[in-house]
């Protein structure tokens, strides 16, 4: 079963928010000269990927200018075009684009982006929003997965409100077809939330991008529960070593299936032909 990371950002350090880039250098322990050059080489980040024991890594795009930065999706798809181990997921600014589902279907039948993920806190809207329904509607018929950010965030602007799990709840009973994915898995404040609704949803799951590893049983004492549910993501580079994290994973009392399913069958399901062989 390979190792798949399901969240790794590619920001330029040129188009980051000042905060943004302090908080990168300061939670890796690397100079931002080093990032940025990991960042701009797909052929590094493939290598670095693979020195921590990880086969493939979700890319994501992030259209925030007001909270992180920007990287646009014809970056991202450039920057991942002929990397088998490099999967792109589009983002789709609600307030930046004037035809949400048209811009979608762009992203993935003409630049061949595999999911969508959202940035609720970051751009500021519901999960639940009307606006967002032609992006949910045009992502089940395309056969991909959503992510959607939830949980805290420290980034100057982002407003927390709209990172409530809760509001995914009535997406996943208006799209059952339609793989949701909650990033962070409530992070902070809502661990709870999000473990039932991945319980409750058999089209929901939890992601747990920048949840230190040997406290997942303290967050969710039931884990193995939704031992189909859960994908692992690091959100490099906002963390010193994803191999650190992978094995924190392989260590916690739990079982070898379920370990195996959140390192990487639960996301070989998820990315289904997306991957190479598949």
């Amino acid at each position: 079963m390979p190792v798949i990371d399901f969240h790794l950002h590619i920001m330029d350090p040129a188009n980051l928010r000042p905060w943004a880039s302090h908080y990168l250098q300061s939670s890796s322990g690397e100079e931002m000269d080093y990032l940025g050059q990991v960042m701009a080489s797909p052929e590094l980040l493939v290598q670095m990927l693979h020195d921590n024991g990880v086969d493939y890594g979700v890319v994501l795009t992030e259209i925030s200018p007001i909270t992180t930065g920007v990287i646009s999706n014809e970056a991202v798809a450039e920057f991942c075009d002929g990397q088998e181990a490099l999967i792109p997921f589009a983002n789709i600014n609600p307030f930046m684009s004037a035809n949400l589902a048209q811009e979608l279907e762009r992203c993935v039948l003409e630049m061949g982006f595999k999911g969508l993920k959202l940035y609720p806190t970051y751009q500021g809207f519901y999960a639940n929003d009307n606006m967002i329904y032609p992006l949910y509607a045009k992502a089940q018929e395309l056969g991909i997965p959503v992510m959607i950010h939830t949980g805290s965030s420290i980034f100057t602007g982002a407003r927390l409100k709209y990172g409530d799990p809760l509001w995914i709840d009535e997406v996943a009973v208006d799209f059952p077809e339609l793989p949701l994915i909650q990033v962070h898995s409530g992070r902070g404040f809502w661990y709870g939330r999000a473990f039932f609704l991945a319980r409750l949803h058999r089209n929901v799951y939890m992601e747990i991008a920048g949840l230190p590893p040997h406290k997942l049983l303290g967050y969710f004492p039931e884990l193995e529960k939704n031992a189909d549910r859960i994908v692992f993501g690091s959100d490099w580079p906002g963390l010193r070593s994803i191999k650190a994290n992978v094995e924190a994973i392989r260590s916690l009392a739990i079982s070898e299936e379920t370990k195996a399913k959140i390192l990487g069958g639960n996301a070989v399901r998820l990315l289904g032909h997306a991957l190479p062989g598949k």
